[in-house]
This record gives structure tokens, C-alpha cells and sequence, in this order.
């Protein structure tokens, strides 16, 4: 892309040059804040920012925490630009702003501004979501918890190109936002359909081995069918070496490496691997009857991951000793009936799932105690066959993971590409041809 035949300082630090035929104006010269409520109910569309865009609540979100009446809320056109003005201090990942492309209404918690004539709102927008991404944003807030009101967007110096000239920008970036999302969406079905592949690959190896010519025998249980003839099925109380257990309940006190971590469910992240943020040690007196050994299985028994198994491993962080929480529940493998990893594996399986659906159509809560993992039904193949099934897996899996990772490392570009060119065109650094 060219850049433009000559520029100008801006006068504004963050900003830098910007063409010799565009402004540096405040917001005040063509930004209002919309303050019009829906009193008499005018209308019943109700919008809501998420993800950085607006959109329409559907009814059945319609309970709970709202108000009596709608009529306190803000009224929102197509063209408006809402933006959440609250506590930037403690959420700085968020994006804070979006235009509408609805008519509707919204609560008075969010800022809603509007522009005048000399104005394109969708240029705007876009500079919006620059200075979002640059963080540019977090220095204008104020109070105790880094708020943010229209007299801040009254003051703030905005780059004002010629009104024609906005618009082609924001008819620009449309055009190329949506294919860089388009493609992020293909490669994001591609991501769905390995691990689609990853659990066909888990599916089979966990109900029928390596040996597509196996004889098959009925397993006795509804949810898993048929299994090879000289598999077993076992409770899972009588695949382990110890009785499962409870984590401890302490609060945790400031990290030391040289306490042990204190492992909990937040700290499991969607890769399975431990996280190094908000970390947590136990004193020796709290941790010690909470150990884990290197291949221990811990299963989340309720809230939002309740079902959710993690295998831990030494070589997920570098400290030397862990204790885990009590919202974890740990199983010990029996290596000389079921290898941990082959558990870990079988956890990991629909079976698992099916097993969970059916325990939760019975419970009125969703939380899963010892007492009913210890019931969990697990397929059993004899030893030397788990470590066969266990080397082709991984092998295949092996294959699959980095494939995942090399799209994900795509999206990541194409989304830092993405920012950069929503940046340098609104601030005019480059010249749409």
C-alpha cells in the first residue's frame, strides 16, 4: 500500500504525521451523546455489546437480572456507536466499542454517541476499534476505577479526514475486515474438523483397539456398546491404587517455589497445561497430605468445568512439589491394571461424555462427587494392547496437534494483520488506492 505525497505533525504524540489534507479535531466538533429514553415503551428490540459487536438479545435472555420496565433504557439508530465507558482499570481485553447496525434499545450503562453531518460513523469505528487495540484508550479514564464519560470524548483529538475521504476508508475496510474474517472463520472450521478427527481417532481407540477384525462381545452397558471380546469393563474404583480424594480446602497463601503450588481448576488452561498467571502456593503443613505424583488424574466435581479431567504431569511447570484444591478430586491409576495416560485417554472419549450426560439427566445439580466417579464404567484392554493403542494415537495425534497449531499460529497473523491495517489507514500512515 502507498503512502500519502505529504504529511503533517498531528500535534498528538500516539499518533505521529497524518496527511497534509486531513485535521486533527476534538470530538466535541462533530460528536454528541444520544441521551434519549424509551419512555412509552416506543421500542422492544433490545441490543447488548458482546465481543465487540452489538447484538440482539433474544428473548429468552430476557430474565433474570433485568429491569421491570425498558423504558429507562437509551434509544439506539443504525449508525449509532455504543460504546462501555466502565472500569477500565480491572478489564483491559475486552472491546469496549461497536457501531449498530439496528434500531432498538439498550441500558443507560453504556455511552451512546452519535455524529453530525461532517461525520462518517463507520470511519469512526473503525478508529474507535484502533484505539482500543492500541490501548490508547485506558489513558482517558478517571476515577477510582478508570471510568470513562462523554466529556472525555468531548476533549479527545481525533484525526478528521475530508468527509468523502472517510467514507472510501470505511468502504475499504469493510471490504478487507470481512475477508481477513471470512478467512479466519475457514481456518477455524478446519481447527473444528481435526479435533473432530482427534475424536474418531479417541473414539476408536477406546472401544475397538488397533484390530478392525476383532470379534466384539456386548459390554453390559447401554452407553458403550460393544467392545473386543477380550476387553473388560470395570468400575473405576477398581482401576485405581488408592481410594479417590478430595482436595484440600485452604484459600492458598502468596507463591514461593519453594512451598508447593497449589494446583486448581483455573489453573488448567484449554491445552490442558498449567498456567504461570495468578499462581498460588500451600504452606507444608496445609499441602502435605495433598501431593501429586506424575500421571495423577484429577477431575473437576462442579461449577463451570465439572466433568472435566486433567492429567497432571511434572513436566507441566517447573516447581517441584503440587497440592491440589478441593474442587479437584484425584485418581490414582493402577498401573499394573490401566495405564494412566490410557485413563486419561478414555476421559477424554464420547464414552465419557455419554457417562456424564447420563448421570446429570438423574441430578438436579450438576456436580459429580467421588462417590459417582468412582461408578464411572471403563473399558479395559490388557496392558501390552493400551501401550499399542496408546504408541498409534499418539502418533497420529502428534500430527493432528501441530497441524492445529499451525492454524491457530495463521489466525493469530491474520488477526495482528487485521489491527495493524485498521491502524495505519485510519490514522493515515497508508493511502487506500
Amino acid at each position: 500500500m502507498q503512502r500519502y505525497e505529504k504529511y503533517k505533525d498531528s500535534g498528538v504524540d500516539w499518533i505521529g504525521e497524518i496527511p497534509e489534507g486531513w485535521e486533527i479535531l476534538p470530538g466535541l466538533s462533530f460528536i454528541y451523546e444520544n441521551k434519549a429514553k424509551n419512555k412509552g415503551m416506543i421500542r422492544n428490540t433490545v441490543l447488548s455489546l458482546s465481543y465487540g459487536k452489538i447484538r440482539v438479545k433474544a428473548e429468552s435472555e430476557l430474565t433474570g437480572l433485568v429491569p421491570e420496565s425498558f423504558e429507562t433504557y437509551q434509544l439506539v439508530n443504525v449508525g449509532d456507536l455504543i460504546f462501555r465507558p466502565t472500569d477500565l482499570q480491572n478489564d483491559m481485553v475486552s472491546l469496549r466499542s461497536s457501531i449498530s447496525e439496528y434500531q432498538g434499545i439498550i441500558t443507560s450503562a453504556y455511552l451512546n454517541l452519535r455524529f453530525r453531518e461532517n461525520a462518517d460513523p463507520k470511519f469512526f469505528h473503525y478508529f474507535f476499534r484502533s484505539i482500543d487495540n492500541n490501548k490508547i484508550i485506558y489513558g482517558l479514564g478517571s476515577g477510582l476505577r478508570q471510568n470513562i464519560s462523554y466529556l472525555d470524548f468531548r476533549r479527545f483529538n481525533f484525526p478528521f479526514p475530508p468527509l468523502p475521504e472517510q467514507t472510501a476508508i470505511a468502504q475499504f475496510l469493510d471490504d478487507k475486515t470481512a475477508k481477513i474474517d471470512q478467512t479466519i472463520c475457514i481456518k477455524e472450521k478446519e481447527i473444528e474438523l481435526l479435533k473432530e478427527r482427534r475424536q474418531i481417532l479417541i473414539q476408536k481407540a477406546v472401544t475397538k483397539g488397533l484390530d478392525d477384525t476383532v470379534k466384539l462381545k456386548d459390554s453390559g452397558v447401554d452407553w458403550i456398546g460393544e467392545i473386543p471380546e477380550h476387553w473388560e469393563v470395570r468400575k473405576l474404583k477398581f482401576c485405581l491404587s488408592s481410594k479417590l480424594k478430595y482436595g484440600a480446602n485452604e484459600s492458598g497463601v502468596d507463591y514461593d517455589l519453594e512451598l508447593p503450588r497449589y494446583v486448581r481448576i483455573t489453573d488448567f488452561g484449554f491445552d490442558g497445561k498449567l498456567s504461570e498467571d495468578k499462581k498460588l502456593s500451600l504452606t507444608w503443613q496445609q499441602g502435605k497430605d495433598y501431593l501429586l505424583k506424575d500421571g495423577d488424574i484429577l477431575f473437576a466435581r462442579s461449577g463451570a468445568t465439572v466433568g472435566k479431567s486433567y492429567q497432571f504431569k511434572t513436566s507441566m511447570s517447573f516447581e517441584k512439589h503440587y497440592s491440589f484444591a478441593g474442587y479437584l478430586i484425584k485418581a490414582e491409576a493402577n498401573e499394573e491394571i490401566i495405564r494412566s495416560d490410557y485413563l486419561y485417554l478414555y476421559t477424554n472419549s464420547n464414552l465419557f461424555d455419554n457417562w456424564k450426560s447420563a448421570i446429570f439427566n438423574k441430578a438436579t445439580i450438576e456436580n459429580i462427587g467421588a462417590d459417582k466417579y468412582s461408578t464411572l464404567s471403563v473399558v479395559i484392554p490388557p496392558l501390552k494392547e493400551q501401550e499399542e493403542i496408546l504408541f498409534e494415537y499418539n502418533s497420529k495425534n502428534e500430527k493432528i496437534d501441530k497441524a492445529i497449531l499451525l492454524k491457530q499460529q495463521e489466525i493469530e497473523k491474520l488477526k495482528e494483520y487485521k489491527t495493524v491495517l485498521i491502524d495505519n489507514v485510519v490514522t493515515g500512515k497508508v493511502k487506500i488506492n
